[in-house]
């Protein structure tokens, strides 16, 4: 999925909202324990339910990964049943030098089809420049994250006042373009969203942390939206989970509705 086929879905659907499909046997309902592969059943219904609000679907790879080979499938079974009409993401935070990110982005973008994969910046170009090879598909870099282990090391300053989420910024964004490069930055950040807007105005974002993390929809619209809206905002447990029975389906459904009215109303507050 390009740029311009995203936006579209954007617009068409009044929401950036990118559903995180990171399932638990712990936490899905119990009923679906007894079916042959209960992490895939549980994902059919949580896209064929939501897929009328969400333009993304996130998959966290340790999820499956977890699992053993069955995860795996799970994984490749699920990324296979989303439908082209949405981007498809491996939340797989990969990044090495670069014989084996070559071999990262050939697991994920041609064995599994995804369109993006997230990736850890902190080896530099040359472990991120083998995703960028590949035409049509998305490198999601982490660049300001919510968790609260990030002030270790993403706000150190340098002598001049920069932190160190502004060079990975500054500099990453002459490793790609606009159209095949995207941002990891957290919604518990708040403002610090205008921050990274005046560095990188036009990139998209792929803002997780709304909901169950605490942060703000109406604060990433606010700090966060450019012309194109240039934002996806994840949410996973909050819809997951939304019920435990047997109506997690409708749940999930209703919480998916609730967040793309919200997106509506900031799209319409916004013009876009």
């Amino acid at each position: 999925m390009n740029k311009s086929q995203l936006v579209e879905q954007i617009r068409q659907k009044q929401s950036y909202l990118c559903v995180g499909l990171d399932p638990s046997l712990e936490k899905i309902p119990s009923h679906l324990l007894k079916e042959k592969d209960p992490v895939f059943a549980f994902n059919k219904v949580i896209i064929d339910e939501t897929l009328d609000f969400a333009v993304a679907y996130k998959p966290n790879t340790a999820f499956y990964e977890a699992l053993g080979p069955s995860g795996w499938e799970s994984l490749e079974k699920t990324l296979e049943y989303l439908p082209s009409s949405v981007l498809k993401i491996a939340d797989a935070k990969r990044g090495d030098i670069g014989n084996t990110s070559t071999l990262y982005a050939k697991a994920f973008f041609e064995t599994l089809k995804a369109d993006a994969i997230t990736v850890a910046p902190y080896m530099g170009k040359d472990s991120v420049a083998p995703f960028l090879e590949f035409e049509g598909k998305w490198v999601i870099l982490l660049a300001l994250t919510s968790n609260t282990g990030s002030l270790d090391f993403q706000l150190f300053q340098d002598t001049s006042g920069t932190q160190l989420f502004e060079e990975v910024l500054k500099k990453s964004q002459t490793w790609g373009t606009v159209d095949n490069l995207m941002y990891v930055v957290g919604a518990t950040r708040g403002e610090k969203i205008a921050d990274v807007r005046k560095i990188i105005p036009d990139h998209f974002l792929l803002v997780p942390g709304v909901g169950a993390q605490g942060g703000s929809l109406q604060d990433v619209a606010k700090y966060g939206m450019n012309d194109n809206v240039g934002l996806l905002v994840n949410s996973s447990r909050g819809i997951l989970y939304a019920s435990s029975g047997v109506d997690f389906g409708k749940a999930a459904r209703n919480e998916a509705h609730k967040l793309q009215e919200e997106m509506e109303q900031s799209l319409q507050e916004y013009g876009r």
